[in-house]
């Protein structure tokens, strides 16, 4: 690929690195595709546990590519329609995503980082909602989801000013999960990726599916959900394993059967 480094470990952790350092990781036309194309493999390997996106040079990324692209024909709407596919793609991987944030995360690239499942910051990083300073309108699914992490007045507090937040700060109003020092970030995202890959899959797939869909469901729709997904998961290989590392008093081995 031309703008991202993809890595898969043994354990089943795929770990996307963003690769335009010159621009801050800004996304161009290729990354778009190739973030698509990636996102969409995750969603449908079956050795893929979890996935990490991240950025390289210092920076997570600094939103979408404004650099005029000559010869483009596409209409503007068609263009926008194809990078919120890429976000609706993202969002849609049944497997646990994490965010490892580095520098600057603002735009695109914020809302990148808010459409996964757990985002963990280094001291130095830096969010910005920073459309409106560009003269734009909030993309990449950032209305629908900053309302849900922060509440919204703060989420209109932060699209309609644009202003920068430190790290802490993004963790005190539960934007960042997780903030740790710099030399930390790697060895700590490594954990919980290792720990989400060495869980049950089923399980892990159907409990995100569950408390992404909640906020759109009543409590009766939730309770029948649950129901349903622990016939589904009590049914399942990875439960027994699970009774016979219990009782063995091992560690459990899942193969999300």
């Amino acid at each position: 690929m031309k703008t991202l480094i993809v890595e898969r470990s043994s354990e089943g952790i795929v770990t996307v690195t963003l690769h335009r350092p010159e621009k801050k990781n800004a996304i161009d036309g290729p990354m778009w595709d190739e973030l698509m194309a990636v996102f969409r493999e995750v969603a449908e390997s079956a050795s893929d546990r979890v996935l990490v996106l991240t950025g390289s040079g210092g920076a997570f990324c600094a939103g979408a590519d404004l650099t005029p692209v000559p010869g483009e024909t596409r209409h503007q709407l068609d263009r926008m329609h194809h990078f919120s596919w890429v976000g609706l793609a993202l969002h849609e991987i049944p497997k646990p995503t994490i965010a490892k944030v580095n520098g600057v995360a603002v735009g695109a690239g914020l809302n990148l980082a808010l459409g996964c499942d757990l985002i963990v910051a280094g001291e130095s990083a830096r969010f910005s909602e920073i459309f409106v300073k560009r003269g734009l309108a909030i993309d990449l699914g950032g209305s629908w989801l900053l309302p849900r992490l922060v509440g919204l007045h703060k989420a209109k507090e932060l699209a309609l000013l644009g202003d920068m937040l430190d790290a802490k700060e993004a963790e005190r109003i539960g934007i960042v999960n997780r903030v740790v020092p710099d030399a930390q970030l790697d060895a700590f995202v490594a954990d919980w990726a290792e720990r989400l890959a060495a869980g049950p899959p089923l399980a892990l797939q159907l409990t995100k599916r569950m408390l992404t869909m909640g906020m759109a469901m009543s409590l009766s729709e939730a309770l029948h959900q649950e129901a349903m997904a622990q016939s589904v998961t009590g049914a399942s290989e990875d439960t027994a394993e699970a009774l016979r590392a219990f009782f063995g008093k091992r560690e459990p081995s899942f193969k999300g059967r």
